[in-house]
């Protein structure tokens, strides 16, 4: 299951490393850190920073990432809401009108 945040995720930095779903943010993190040269070598997904791929590789899983759709998707919906406007907030206060004249 993809959701499950107890399934083991293989590192995209060190092969041999298996980390729990739930703890992958955090283990790229710390594994970025002591490994500087490979992840100098790796790209990071613009639609989801789970995702390393190796530099020379990156517009293609640009082009075929899963998780493309959402952001697409996202996009769409955002782009099909009207315009919130400021005024329309519920807000009718107004500042008082100033008797100060800071020039005299």
């Amino acid at each position: 299951d993809v959701l499950d945040p107890e399934r083991l995720i293989q590192c995209p930095l060190v092969k041999h490393h298996r980390i729990r779903a739930r703890r992958f943010p955090y283990h790229l993190v710390k594994c970025k850190e002591s490994n500087p040269e490979i992840a100098k070598k790796l790209a990071t997904c613009p639609f989801n920073a789970r995702h390393l791929v190796p530099q020379a590789d990156l517009s293609d899983h640009i082009t075929k990432c899963n998780d493309k759709a959402f952001m697409e998707q996202d996009v769409v919906s955002r782009s099909c809401e009207p315009p919130q406007d400021q005024r329309s907030s519920g807000s009718t206060w107004q500042a008082p009108p100033c008797d100060e004249d800071w020039e005299t």
